[in-house]
């Protein structure tokens, strides 16, 4: 059985870039949420939106954007999918997706079983859901390295194709993928050797150990 689709995200330079490209990753993540501190500018989206072209899909990560912002985004990066990790409601999702005409990803922050359920109510909105653990209230919306119970998805038969976020690692990726049968993984700081800067050997690492 093959192993489940990778994104690296938070990328924001164009070595990342191009580690993630060799370790056959499927979806490159690029931050555009200015808090964070892997946010990349138009600039440098444009550049590393350029260097993945036709080779790796560009996934635009969005927290509670407007469609001006947005759309400067996908036009500078070339961006394949749009995710949403902020509190946009189906409605929004759906709009978003008549729009601009791409994929769009919700992020679900996970602290218990209700939180899995909200699924449901994207059925018709979204094309991707991302399962992510919940961060502390006035934190950031994720990258922070924390997870939940992987339980929480053993038995999970959703309305849409889904992946698993949330403090993966090289050392736990393959645990998870096992629990969970997750058919995407998803990892930011779990690939960095200082906050926002990634680590090319811990992302080929964490690929290797995914695929296992």
């Amino acid at each position: 059985m093959p192993g489940p689709t990778i994104k690296i995200c938070g990328i924001s330079s164009a070595d990342a870039l191009e580690a993630t490209v060799s370790a056959r990753a499927d979806f490159v993540g690029l931050n555009f949420f200015p808090p964070s501190p892997r946010y990349v500018d138009l600039r440098l989206a444009a550049e590393l939106g350029a260097r993945a072209s036709g080779r790796i899909a560009r996934v635009g990560v969005f927290v509670d954007a407007d469609d001006t912002a947005i759309g400067k985004t996908v036009e500078a990066a070339s961006l394949d999918a749009i995710q949403l990790h902020g509190k946009e409601a189906p409605e929004r999702a759906a709009q978003l997706k008549a729009r601009f005409g791409l994929p769009v990803w919700k992020v679900l922050s996970v602290a218990g079983a209700a939180d899995i359920a909200r699924a449901d109510s994207y059925r018709d909105a979204a094309d991707f859901i991302l399962f992510d653990a919940k961060t502390p209230e006035g934190t950031l919306p994720g990258g922070m390295g924390l997870s939940f119970d992987w339980a929480l998805l053993a038995a999970y038969r959703g309305p849409l194709p889904w992946g698993l976020a949330g403090g993966l690692t090289p050392g736990n990726v393959a645990e998870a993928v096992r629990l969970t049968g997750a058919p995407m993984v998803d990892t930011s700081s779990g690939v960095e050797r200082a906050t926002g800067v990634k680590d090319v050997d811990k992302i080929a690492a964490f690929c290797k150990a995914a695929r296992l």
